[in-house]
């Protein structure tokens, strides 16, 4: 016979038990708010010092190496990993990838200049990939070209496995060689540098080699319904998703904001900018915009820039090949670097000499951007394809707006919510268990 005491232990049991899976649920919530919270901190919403400019927001997630003076000790790098390092004033370093003879391999820099920094026309940075043998196997230079003030420049270099080569085929042991340009009156200070390293699958079966000679060039119409507030992100690394549309932020004079499109294969993307009129004045001033397109790989691809005199100032990339894994056959970086779909990275930076002329505060930038064609089929990959395509999640993340830190972020709130639910659901489901033995041993 049960007892009312016999009773009440057994329900204070089961309150307790659902007491500590509530308070594993709160402290899954309460995780799952941390990463919103801790960029709030870090004010990469804002500004990061309460006054000056949002500083380059580098992926938390980096792991600080050092790069070498000589080949024979260059740090060794991993795929998926990102890093980071500083590179001096005309320094050269050296990092290492060890290569299979199947995968392609691409080792991009974004190169950070600290801001108001002096540099000159042919500054800028190059990153090459070597065999054992000192063979060039593919690089890419950048530099600020006319627009003469800092920014965060990226590229790559890249190793392709090409069965019609008689280079850089062999597996083993390859350099990457990143090298800083600068003039004798730039500024002395160190580079920060966010490297990556991402390989590609082979092809089951080879794919076309030959670009197509007539491709529809022709810019399409701009996109309607008015601009939508959508601001931009301060590094790669939290760079604001965007889908097709027309996009609002507010830019001020030195920073650099970062968007991100997917873009599928077959698809062509097109990106325009414009600068919004300011009452401030009507001072003319060259280069005062940059736009720049880099790849999922961070390789770059196009650039333009425009001049600023008070009135509404637009600037447009060039109109770019769709999305085909034969475009790598090109030697225009413009084509070349539409070679795989994924993530393309556009980047906009004011130029600090606005300030002079029109005072600190941000000016209204619109973001225009279309994707042309439907998506087609991959070139058949022959093995999982990494960052080198577009999911269902990529497509919602350009639809809602989110950042990729963001993104990033909320996946490992996720697994954590995983793993403390199968924690938290099986010590209930233990506990429930023990109370029905013990309560049909008691019963018998």
């Amino acid at each position: 016979m049960r007892t009312q005491a016999g009773i009440g232990r057994r329900a204070g049991a089961l309150i307790a038990a659902a007491a500590a899976m509530g308070v594993a649920v709160a402290a899954i919530g309460a995780v799952a708010a941390l990463p919103g919270q801790a960029l709030a901190a870090q004010g990469v919403d804002g500004d990061a010092d309460g006054g000056g400019l949002p500083p380059y927001t580098f992926d938390s997630a980096a792991q600080q190496v050092q790069g070498a003076a000589s080949s024979a000790d260059a740090t060794p790098l991993k795929t998926g990993q990102t890093y980071r390092d500083r590179l001096k004033k005309d320094g050269k370093v050296y990092y290492r990838v060890d290569l299979d003879d199947k995968r392609n391999a691409y080792v991009s820099v974004v190169a950070v200049p600290k801001p108001g920094g002096k540099v000159d026309y042919g500054d800028g940075v190059k990153i090459s990939m070597q065999d054992s043998s000192g063979t060039e196997c593919g690089y890419q230079k950048v530099d600020f070209s006319s627009a003469e003030y800092t920014r965060p420049l990226a590229a790559y270099a890249r190793r392709i496995v090409d069965a019609d080569s008689s280079t850089c085929q062999r597996p083993g042991a390859y350099y990457v060689l990143v090298e800083r340009e600068s003039k004798a009156t730039s500024s002395p200070d160190d580079w920060d540098l966010e490297i990556r390293y991402a390989s590609e699958p082979a092809l089951k079966k080879a794919g076309p080699t030959e670009l197509p000679e007539v491709w529809a060039s022709g810019t399409p119409a701009p996109p309607t319904g008015g601009p939508q507030k959508r601001q931009g992100g301060s590094g790669i690394h939290d760079a604001t998703s965007l889908e097709q549309g027309e996009w609002r932020s507010d830019i001020r004079p030195g920073q650099t904001l970062f968007y991100r499109v997917p873009v599928d294969w077959g698809q062509q993307l097109f990106a325009s900018a414009e600068l919004g009129s300011s009452a401030a004045g009507d001072e003319y001033i060259g280069n005062a915009l940059v736009l720049s397109l880099e790849n999922p790989a961070l390789g770059h691809v196009d650039k333009n820039t425009a001049s600023y005199a008070g009135k509404p100032s637009t600037l447009a990339l060039d109109a770019l090949r769709p999305v085909a894994h034969e475009n790598r056959t090109s030697y225009q970086d413009a084509t070349s670097g539409m070679r795989f779909a994924g993530w393309y990275y556009v980047s906009a930076t004011l130029s600090p000499a606005v300030a002079k002329e029109y005072g600190a505060g941000a000016v209204p930038l619109t973001l225009r951007v279309s994707l042309r064609g439907g998506a087609k089929a991959g070139p058949g990959y022959d093995g999982d394809p990494g960052p080198f395509t577009v999911t269902a999640d990529d497509r919602e993340a350009a639809a809602n707006g989110a950042t990729g830190a963001r993104a990033a972020e909320r996946n490992d709130a996720m697994r954590v919510v995983a793993v403390a639910g199968i924690g938290g659901g099986s010590a209930l489901l233990l506990g429930l268990g023990a109370w029905t033995v013990v309560a049909r041993r008691r019963a018998a």
